[in-house]
Protein backbone atom coordinates (compact mmCIF):
# COMPACT_ATOMS: atom_id res chain seq x y z
CA UNK A 1 0.00 0.00 0.00
CA UNK A 2 1.11 3.42 -0.86
CA UNK A 3 3.06 5.36 2.12
CA UNK A 4 1.13 8.34 3.29
CA UNK A 5 2.89 11.94 3.01
CA UNK A 6 4.36 12.97 6.32
CA UNK A 7 3.23 15.91 7.65
CA UNK A 8 0.01 15.45 5.70
CA UNK A 9 -2.10 18.06 7.59
CA UNK A 10 1.00 20.98 6.97
CA UNK A 11 1.60 19.46 3.23
CA UNK A 12 -0.01 22.17 1.47
CA UNK A 13 1.42 25.28 3.74
CA UNK A 14 4.69 23.64 3.13
CA UNK A 15 4.23 22.84 -1.12
CA UNK A 16 3.14 26.38 -1.73
CA UNK A 17 5.68 28.88 -1.94
CA UNK A 18 2.78 31.46 -1.42
CA UNK A 19 6.04 34.15 -2.85
CA UNK A 20 4.58 34.87 0.58
CA UNK A 21 8.23 34.52 2.63
CA UNK A 22 10.59 34.28 -0.81
CA UNK A 23 8.66 37.33 -2.55
CA UNK A 24 5.90 39.20 -0.80
CA UNK A 25 8.18 39.54 1.82
CA UNK A 26 11.74 39.88 0.93
CA UNK A 27 11.01 40.66 -2.43
CA UNK A 28 8.58 43.82 -2.11
CA UNK A 29 11.59 45.84 -0.28
CA UNK A 30 14.23 45.03 -2.88
CA UNK A 31 12.13 45.14 -6.07
CA UNK A 32 10.12 48.17 -5.05
CA UNK A 33 9.13 48.97 -8.50
CA UNK A 34 9.34 45.96 -10.65
CA UNK A 35 12.99 45.48 -11.26
CA UNK A 36 16.07 46.33 -9.14
CA UNK A 37 17.42 48.66 -11.92
CA UNK A 38 16.29 49.59 -15.48
CA UNK A 39 18.08 50.22 -18.58
CA UNK A 40 17.86 54.12 -19.61
CA UNK A 41 18.53 55.21 -23.67
CA UNK A 42 21.61 53.94 -25.18
CA UNK A 43 24.34 51.93 -22.92
CA UNK A 44 23.89 54.14 -19.53
CA UNK A 45 21.89 52.38 -16.62
CA UNK A 46 19.61 53.97 -14.34
CA UNK A 47 20.02 53.83 -10.61
CA UNK A 48 18.63 51.57 -8.62
CA UNK A 49 14.73 52.53 -7.58
CA UNK A 50 14.54 52.96 -4.09
CA UNK A 51 11.44 54.23 -2.07
CA UNK A 52 10.96 57.78 -3.12
CA UNK A 53 10.91 56.56 -6.93
CA UNK A 54 7.90 54.77 -5.83
CA UNK A 55 4.51 56.31 -7.01
CA UNK A 56 1.81 56.98 -4.28
CA UNK A 57 -0.04 54.28 -6.03
CA UNK A 58 2.48 52.01 -6.01
CA UNK A 59 3.02 52.46 -2.23
CA UNK A 60 -0.38 52.17 -1.19
CA UNK A 61 -0.45 48.99 -3.30
CA UNK A 62 2.56 47.42 -1.37
CA UNK A 63 1.04 48.48 1.82
CA UNK A 64 -1.91 46.68 1.49
CA UNK A 65 -0.20 43.41 -0.40
CA UNK A 66 1.77 43.79 3.04
CA UNK A 67 -1.57 43.60 4.81
CA UNK A 68 -3.08 41.01 3.04
CA UNK A 69 0.28 38.43 3.42
CA UNK A 70 -0.28 39.31 7.05
CA UNK A 71 -3.74 38.32 7.34
CA UNK A 72 -3.51 35.21 5.12
CA UNK A 73 -0.59 33.43 7.62
CA UNK A 74 -2.98 33.72 10.16
CA UNK A 75 -5.48 32.34 8.57
CA UNK A 76 -7.95 35.09 8.32
CA UNK A 77 -8.58 34.47 3.97
CA UNK A 78 -11.63 36.83 3.51
CA UNK A 79 -9.65 40.00 4.94
CA UNK A 80 -6.53 38.61 3.59
CA UNK A 81 -8.51 38.96 0.03
CA UNK A 82 -10.06 42.34 1.16
CA UNK A 83 -7.36 44.11 1.49
CA UNK A 84 -5.74 42.83 -1.99
CA UNK A 85 -8.26 43.91 -3.40
CA UNK A 86 -7.84 46.76 -2.86
CA UNK A 87 -3.82 46.54 -3.39
CA UNK A 88 -4.42 45.33 -7.40
CA UNK A 89 -6.94 48.01 -7.31
CA UNK A 90 -4.67 50.73 -6.39
CA UNK A 91 -1.50 49.06 -8.36
CA UNK A 92 -2.82 46.13 -11.18
CA UNK A 93 0.90 45.82 -12.07
CA UNK A 94 2.43 43.89 -9.11
CA UNK A 95 2.62 40.09 -10.39
CA UNK A 96 2.85 39.38 -6.37
CA UNK A 97 -0.43 40.53 -5.67
CA UNK A 98 -1.49 38.22 -8.56
CA UNK A 99 0.49 35.29 -6.96
CA UNK A 100 -1.61 35.99 -3.61
CA UNK A 101 -4.41 35.69 -5.08
CA UNK A 102 -3.67 32.60 -6.62
CA UNK A 103 -2.83 30.72 -2.97
CA UNK A 104 -6.08 32.73 -1.69
CA UNK A 105 -8.39 30.75 -4.33
CA UNK A 106 -6.51 27.82 -3.70
CA UNK A 107 -7.42 27.89 -0.24
CA UNK A 108 -10.77 28.51 -1.21
CA UNK A 109 -10.80 25.89 -3.23
CA UNK A 110 -11.79 27.91 -6.19
CA UNK A 111 -9.30 26.32 -9.12
CA UNK A 112 -10.42 28.59 -11.52
CA UNK A 113 -10.10 31.74 -10.19
CA UNK A 114 -6.54 30.54 -9.24
CA UNK A 115 -5.40 29.30 -12.04
CA UNK A 116 -6.50 32.96 -13.74
CA UNK A 117 -4.53 34.74 -11.20
CA UNK A 118 -1.77 32.80 -11.65
CA UNK A 119 -1.80 33.23 -15.04
CA UNK A 120 -1.98 37.17 -14.88
CA UNK A 121 0.85 36.73 -12.11
CA UNK A 122 2.82 35.48 -15.16
CA UNK A 123 2.22 37.82 -17.95
CA UNK A 124 3.24 40.71 -15.78
CA UNK A 125 6.65 38.42 -14.87
CA UNK A 126 7.12 35.42 -17.05
CA UNK A 127 9.61 34.52 -15.00
CA UNK A 128 8.68 34.80 -11.51
CA UNK A 129 9.82 31.08 -10.51
CA UNK A 130 7.52 31.10 -6.92
CA UNK A 131 4.69 31.52 -9.02
CA UNK A 132 5.67 28.82 -11.49
CA UNK A 133 5.99 26.69 -8.48
CA UNK A 134 2.72 27.66 -7.23
CA UNK A 135 0.73 27.28 -10.38
CA UNK A 136 2.57 23.88 -10.84
CA UNK A 137 1.34 22.55 -7.62
CA UNK A 138 -2.40 23.47 -8.39
CA UNK A 139 -2.21 21.69 -11.64
CA UNK A 140 -0.46 18.79 -10.11
CA UNK A 141 -3.61 18.82 -7.77
CA UNK A 142 -5.82 18.86 -10.86
CA UNK A 143 -4.18 15.67 -12.17
CA UNK A 144 -2.57 18.04 -14.73
CA UNK A 145 0.79 16.31 -14.46
CA UNK A 146 2.74 17.07 -17.90
CA UNK A 147 1.99 20.72 -17.44
CA UNK A 148 2.77 20.51 -13.91
CA UNK A 149 6.08 19.34 -14.64
CA UNK A 150 6.61 21.92 -17.21
CA UNK A 151 6.46 24.58 -14.54
CA UNK A 152 8.08 23.18 -12.61
CA UNK A 153 11.05 22.53 -14.56
CA UNK A 154 10.92 26.29 -15.61
CA UNK A 155 11.04 27.48 -11.78
CA UNK A 156 13.96 24.94 -11.12
CA UNK A 157 15.89 26.19 -14.66
CA UNK A 158 16.74 29.84 -12.55
CA UNK A 159 19.52 29.31 -10.87
CA UNK A 160 18.87 32.58 -8.70
CA UNK A 161 15.52 30.49 -7.41
CA UNK A 162 16.01 30.05 -3.94
CA UNK A 163 13.52 27.63 -3.46
CA UNK A 164 15.14 25.00 -5.74
CA UNK A 165 15.11 21.90 -3.26
CA UNK A 166 11.30 22.76 -2.37
CA UNK A 167 10.48 22.93 -5.47
CA UNK A 168 12.33 19.56 -6.68
CA UNK A 169 10.39 18.20 -3.66
CA UNK A 170 6.89 19.29 -4.66
CA UNK A 171 7.26 17.55 -8.50
CA UNK A 172 8.72 14.83 -6.59
CA UNK A 173 5.32 14.14 -4.94
CA UNK A 174 3.27 14.82 -8.24
CA UNK A 175 5.00 12.44 -10.00
CA UNK A 176 4.57 10.05 -6.85
CA UNK A 177 1.00 10.96 -6.87
CA UNK A 178 0.73 9.85 -10.77
CA UNK A 179 2.12 7.01 -10.33
CA UNK A 180 5.89 8.18 -12.30
CA UNK A 181 8.14 6.51 -9.03
CA UNK A 182 11.33 6.04 -11.25
CA UNK A 183 10.72 10.15 -12.04
CA UNK A 184 9.76 10.99 -8.65
CA UNK A 185 12.38 9.72 -7.14
CA UNK A 186 15.00 11.38 -9.35
CA UNK A 187 13.42 14.65 -8.29
CA UNK A 188 13.07 13.84 -4.81
CA UNK A 189 16.87 12.58 -4.87
CA UNK A 190 17.73 16.39 -6.64
CA UNK A 191 16.07 17.81 -3.96
CA UNK A 192 17.73 15.62 -0.98
CA UNK A 193 21.06 16.91 -2.61
CA UNK A 194 19.82 20.10 -1.88
CA UNK A 195 18.36 20.20 1.39
CA UNK A 196 19.03 16.98 3.01
CA UNK A 197 17.10 18.37 6.27
CA UNK A 198 13.72 18.48 4.74
CA UNK A 199 11.56 15.99 6.33
CA UNK A 200 9.35 15.39 3.63
CA UNK A 201 11.88 14.65 1.22
CA UNK A 202 13.32 12.33 3.08
CA UNK A 203 10.23 10.63 4.33
CA UNK A 204 8.95 9.97 0.76
CA UNK A 205 11.99 8.86 -0.71
CA UNK A 206 12.28 6.09 1.67
CA UNK A 207 8.60 5.49 1.13
CA UNK A 208 9.41 5.09 -2.66
CA UNK A 209 12.10 2.80 -1.85
CA UNK A 210 9.98 0.87 0.57
CA UNK A 211 7.68 0.43 -1.99
CA UNK A 212 10.32 -0.96 -4.19
CA UNK A 213 11.57 -2.93 -1.79
CA UNK A 214 15.09 -1.70 -1.88
CA UNK A 215 15.16 -1.68 2.00
CA UNK A 216 19.00 -0.98 2.32
CA UNK A 217 18.25 2.26 0.75
CA UNK A 218 14.84 3.24 2.62
CA UNK A 219 16.96 2.77 5.60
CA UNK A 220 19.21 5.30 4.73
CA UNK A 221 16.78 7.83 4.40
CA UNK A 222 14.12 7.12 7.50
CA UNK A 223 17.20 6.53 9.76
CA UNK A 224 18.35 9.56 9.40
CA UNK A 225 14.71 11.48 10.02
CA UNK A 226 14.41 9.22 12.68
CA UNK A 227 17.93 10.36 14.19
CA UNK A 228 16.57 14.19 14.05
CA UNK A 229 13.84 16.17 16.19
CA UNK A 230 11.52 16.28 13.07
CA UNK A 231 10.83 11.94 13.06
CA UNK A 232 6.79 11.39 14.19
CA UNK A 233 4.11 8.72 14.46
CA UNK A 234 4.86 8.07 10.17
CA UNK A 235 8.45 7.49 10.04
CA UNK A 236 8.64 5.80 12.88
CA UNK A 237 6.03 3.40 11.59
CA UNK A 238 7.89 3.20 8.65
CA UNK A 239 11.32 2.73 9.56
CA UNK A 240 9.67 -0.22 12.34
CA UNK A 241 8.69 -1.72 8.75
CA UNK A 242 11.85 -1.38 7.24
CA UNK A 243 13.73 -2.64 9.74
CA UNK A 244 11.63 -5.53 10.22
CA UNK A 245 12.02 -6.11 6.09
CA UNK A 246 15.90 -6.24 7.07
CA UNK A 247 15.45 -8.54 10.21
CA UNK A 248 17.19 -5.89 12.18
CA UNK A 249 15.03 -7.04 15.56
CA UNK A 250 16.67 -4.71 17.92
CA UNK A 251 15.97 -1.80 15.73
CA UNK A 252 12.33 -2.54 15.32
CA UNK A 253 11.85 -2.81 19.22
CA UNK A 254 13.91 0.51 19.46
CA UNK A 255 11.16 2.48 17.05
CA UNK A 256 8.77 0.66 18.79
CA UNK A 257 9.41 2.19 21.87
CA UNK A 258 9.79 5.62 20.87
CA UNK A 259 6.60 4.99 19.16
CA UNK A 260 4.32 3.90 21.88
CA UNK A 261 5.81 6.29 24.34
CA UNK A 262 5.57 9.02 22.65
CA UNK A 263 2.26 8.70 20.46
CA UNK A 264 0.44 6.14 22.30
CA UNK A 265 -2.60 7.66 20.49
CA UNK A 266 -1.31 7.68 17.02
CA UNK A 267 -3.28 5.45 14.51
CA UNK A 268 0.36 4.09 14.31
CA UNK A 269 0.97 3.04 17.52
CA UNK A 270 -2.27 0.92 16.90
CA UNK A 271 -1.03 -0.72 13.76
CA UNK A 272 1.86 -1.67 14.95
CA UNK A 273 -0.19 -3.37 18.35
CA UNK A 274 -2.01 -5.62 15.83
CA UNK A 275 0.89 -5.95 13.97
CA UNK A 276 -0.44 -4.76 10.83
CA UNK A 277 2.61 -4.19 9.14
CA UNK A 278 1.34 -3.89 5.09
CA UNK A 279 -0.99 -1.48 5.94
Amino acid sequence: MTERLILKAEICKVLALGGLLLTLVGGLAACASGSAASTASGANKADFITDSDETDARKRARIRLELAVGYFEQGKTTTALDELKQSINADPTLFEAYNLRGLIYMRLNDVGLAEESFRRALVINPRASNVQHNYGWLLCQQSRVPEAVQMFAAAIADRNYGDRAKTWMTQGLCQMKAGKLMDAEASLGHSYELDAGNPITGYNLAALLYQRNEFVRAQFYVRRLNNSELANAESLWLGIKVERRLDNRDAVSQLASQLKKRFPQAKETALFDRGAFNE
